[in-house]
């Protein structure tokens, strides 16, 4: 079975034409739409709609640069164990306190500016840790890769936690 990458004709790296890969898309849907399918045999119908749902799966993961990330660390060998490795560098554990710590007050202090400069925190660590995976990635250091995906895992979770404390003081 081919990867996404090979699916969109595209080369398998973090950097990624995004206008190429909107266009691939456009082809392989085009080529199994359901109205092309119209009078073909049941058979040939699900083939059809396999291959549209896997061209959307595919899409969607490298279209967002950290599923994409995350599938590239999957494609050479390297398990994220999502599950089972929680170990962080302790400058980032400690980012992580007292991000946390500020969130607490925040919330406990309805106080909008301190989410809004937290929030503004986190997207910038994001954006940095982003680039950083992404040259990693794409000089092929998938370990490093990892370590660095598993850390936009957390800061993706904590956005989720702000993203409630903006919706709870706003109700």
């Amino acid at each position: 079975m081919q990867n996404h990458f090979d699916l969109f004709n595209l080369p398998p790296r973090f950097t990624l034409d995004t206008g190429a890969l909107d266009a691939a898309y456009r082809d392989v849907q085009g080529q199994v739409h359901p109205d092309r399918f119209v009078n073909a045999t049941d058979a040939e119908k699900r083939v059809a709609m396999q291959w549209a749902t896997r061209a959307n799966e595919a899409y969607q993961t490298l279209k967002n640069p950290q599923k994409r990330a995350q599938y590239l660390c999957e494609q050479n060998g390297v398990d994220l164990q999502t599950e089972s490795n929680t170990a962080m560098p302790m400058a980032f554990l400690m980012q992580q306190m007292e991000w946390r710590e500020a969130l607490g007050d925040a919330r406990a202090g309805k106080d909008i500016g301190a989410l809004e400069t937290l929030d503004e925190q986190v997207r910038q660590e994001r954006t940095s840790r982003l680039v950083q995976v992404g040259e990693q990635l794409d000089a092929g250091d998938y370990e490093q890769a990892a370590q660095g995906v598993r850390a936009l895992m957390f800061l993706e979770k904590f956005g989720e936690e702000l993203s409630f404390a903006f919706d709870a003081l706003e109700q």
